[in-house]
């Protein structure tokens, strides 16, 4: 009797998982896939292919490698020297690691704004290097304002996946290779990386999703349509304006977002299958 309740109640979880993932995540992509593509082929082209889509484009693929570019140098360091040296303000700087996870995008946004925009403290030093090289870098509502709000957000990602794979492989082995007379750099190569480096392609794959969606950071550092909009701005302007055609052409443009994403997650799988491979190895 047992056994038979069990089951029941088990197939009306699973029934119930199923169609929440039905209702909540296939049905609105399917949707979007749908709406991109129901007035023909060429409309669907036209839209990708318009100067605004490829300039958003653009920036996004920027703002991601820099992204992932910094959060992997310095997520790498950040998780070294929390599990494998012992100072004093450790936990601090494990939990700063956390912020972008517990503020609002768009904070961060605006905290980069009077950081280094007109009024904030830091602008001087901004003129400062300008005058100086002679160059003409601006930090908000800019490219290079849109790579500092992306790096913000998703800076945990990496740190937080290879932390723990750190943590459960201890100490000894390096300590073996420090007495043996390796230098630090050969260690990390040698020992640390191989235990890692499956956790990291993890923690990078999860670290490029986020900055392919980001959008509250990235709307408040960007300014121009064409210049700074990365695709998710683009396609809020598209679908806010209102028209059937550019409503049309914000759902083309997500289907971009939709493939990328399908890509990251096959990706992701794939990590997932050999990192859990290796292991049992």
């Amino acid at each position: 009797m047992n056994t038979k309740r069990e089951k029941i109640v088990k197939w009306i979880l699973i029934a119930i998982s199923v169609i929440f993932f039905l209702v909540m995540l296939v049905l609105p992509l399917f949707e979007v896939i749908y709406r991109a593509l129901k007035d023909g082929w060429e409309t669907y082209k036209s839209a990708l292919t318009a100067e605004y889509t490829i300039s958003a484009l653009k920036v996004t693929l920027i703002a991601t490698i820099f992204a992932l570019i910094v959060n992997t140098f310095f997520g790498v360091i950040a998780s070294w020297l929390i599990t494998k040296f012992d100072f004093k303000g450790k936990n601090i700087l494990s939990t700063l690691i956390d912020i972008p996870f517990s503020i609002s995008p768009v904070i961060a946004g605006l905290a980069f704004i009077m950081t280094f925009g007109r009024s904030g403290w830091a602008k001087p030093i901004v003129d400062w290097v300008n005058e100086t090289l002679g160059t003409d870098i601006s930090l908000v509502f800019s490219v290079p304002g849109v790579v500092l709000a992306t790096i913000f957000v998703t800076f945990p990602f990496i740190s937080r996946e290879v932390i723990p794979i750190l943590n459960a492989q201890g100490k000894d082995e390096e300590e073996a290779a420090a007495m043996m007379g390796a230098s630090g750099f050969t260690i990390f190569r040698k020992i640390t990386f191989p235990h890692i480096k499956w956790g990291l392609l993890y923690g990078m794959i999860l670290c490029a999703a986020r900055a392919f969606g980001e959008f509250g950071a990235v709307y408040a550092v960007s300014k121009a349509r064409g210049k700074t909009f990365t695709l998710p701005l683009e396609i809020d302007a598209l679908y806010m304006a209102g028209s059937v055609d550019s409503i049309t052409q914000a759902f083309a443009v997500s289907s971009l977002l939709v493939g990328m994403a399908v890509i990251v997650l096959v990706l992701k799988n794939i990590v997932e299958y050999r990192g859990k491979k290796k292991s049992n190895i």
